[in-house]
């Protein structure tokens, strides 16, 4: 018998399940890939797959938001952390991971799991009764992002989010591009060598903006043609319309590379990250394009060391979806006006790999709580958890929710003056003393909001 349902197979969906699955508590995860049916971008019916970056973002727990959470869900036993620990590549001081086998480490065991029941069929329609987590993602089917609709009185938001190339490593000239992490920054799996860098000369740079700006883009239907972009995943011809020299401030920018060919600086440099663990693939870092495949492949050729370069995969654009959040939803994630109904992960707004697992994490806590009879103890918004949930129920305002990466810009303000160059160091011990104490005392009622 379940006793609770989850609706979609995502890093969400699937951390939610392991945390249910590992409280004792039978879970149905309805996965509609697998069934007959698959979304723009996914690739294989796989169960969190990655369909964007490999990179979890920074490692780093004393300096980055991310990195803290990343911390905070190793100490409550995620699986999506578990996996990505076991299958990391080089990528300096951030987490990036070999795609297939971190997917495939999460379905195996999700699969294993006495607990779990992995049912390959599409849902289109929100359960009347029932405990559920809808963890759909960005990608939610139309028929149900409908259901969700009529359920909630509101419209889904919108906004576009694109993909980035990625390439096959042999077809690299590495005459011209060298190997080198920014600032020789060592990770933990790496020696200061975990990006290949292709240099570009003022003269170059400039005629790949502009073919930027020419180049032929994806067209938009007509109902698509107000959606807005979200900010962390820009495509790179956005941004290049922006100015001239955004992209040598953003992903291009060159500075802790040094030409190990020439012992000069470049004036722009285009990085990109493994992507596999054999090393045959690499993705584009900060590529993102909605550029056409054939205007796509051709700009991208004239990037030095690209001159003759296979692609896997072509950069590509997608429509993902979300509620608002702040205001659908209570402090515990349940649908206001349906509360044996829960959201987790990117269609709450969260956004990011680790964010999306991280609220299902939470989620599938939460729900454990419930099935047990048992008070939830809400995290502190001192914690990386307290901040991103306090953020997506009621930190944000309503009138102007948008998609949301962790930053310590969600965590309160320090009661006493902290200088602005030790203020990192400071969120993140207070984070960590916090979330230690917290997780002392589970059963401790909410605090107050």
């Amino acid at each position: 018998m379940t006793d609770v349902h989850i609706v979609g197979g995502g890093l969400a969906g699937s951390e939610a399940a392991w945390q249910l699955a590992e409280a004792g508590i039978k879970v149905r995860l309805s996965e509609m890939r697998g069934s007959g049916d698959m979304t723009p971008a996914h690739q294989t019916d796989g169960l969190a797959e990655l369909v964007c970056s490999n990179s979890f973002r920074s490692d780093d727990a004393e300096k980055n938001a991310v990195g803290l959470l990343h911390a905070e869900m190793r100490d409550l036993g995620s699986i999506i952390m578990g996996e990505g620990d076991k299958h990391r590549l080089p990528a300096g001081s951030a987490l990036a991971v070999d795609r297939d086998h971190f997917s495939d480490g999460v379905t195996k065991a999700l699969s294993e799991h006495p607990n779990i029941e992995i049912v390959r069929e599409r849902i289109d329609q929100l359960p009347e009764s029932g405990l559920t987590v809808v963890a759909t993602g960005p990608l939610t089917a139309m028929t149900l992002a409908e259901s969700i609709g009529a359920a909630t009185g509101e419209e889904s938001l919108a906004f576009f989010d694109a993909i980035a190339p990625i390439v096959y490593k042999d077809s690299i000239n590495m005459d011209i591009a060298w190997m080198q992490s920014r600032w020789d920054k060592v990770g933990p799996e790496g020696d200061g060598k975990d990006y290949i860098n292709c240099p570009m000369s003022k003269e170059q740079y400039e005629a790949f903006i502009q073919g930027l700006l020419d180049g032929e883009k994806t067209d938009f239907k007509e109902w698509e043609k107000n959606t807005p972009y979200f900010e962390g995943c820009m495509p790179i011809e956005i941004m290049a319309s922006r100015g001239p020299e955004t992209l040598r401030f953003g992903p291009m920018k060159p500075v802790g590379l040094t030409n190990e060919h020439t012992g000069e600086s470049a004036y722009a440099v285009v990085q990109l990250r493994q992507d596999n663990a054999l090393g045959t693939l690499w993705n584009m870092v900060g590529f993102q394009t909605k550029l056409k495949y054939g205007a796509q492949a051709e700009l991208l050729r004239t990037i030095p060391g690209l001159e003759n370069a296979e692609f896997a995969r072509m950069g590509g654009l997608h429509r993902n979806t979300f509620i608002n959040a702040p205001k659908l939803l209570d402090r515990e994630m349940r649908l206001k006006k349906a509360p044996h109904i829960r959201f987790a992960g990117q269609i709450t707004g969260c956004e990011g790999y680790v964010e999306s697992a991280a609220v299902g994490l939470m989620v599938g806590r939460m729900v454990a709580a419930e099935v047990k009879g048992e008070a939830f103890g809400y995290p502190p918004q001192t914690t990386a958890f307290g901040a991103l949930l306090s953020h997506i129920t009621g930190g944000a305002d309503a009138r102007d929710y948008q998609p949301m990466n962790v930053n310590f810009g969600l965590f309160p303000p320090f009661e006493q003056r902290v200088k602005k160059k030790e203020r990192k160091e400071a969120y993140t011990a207070r984070a960590r003393k916090d979330f230690v104490d917290w997780q002392q005392s589970f059963q401790n009622e909410p605090e107050a909001a």
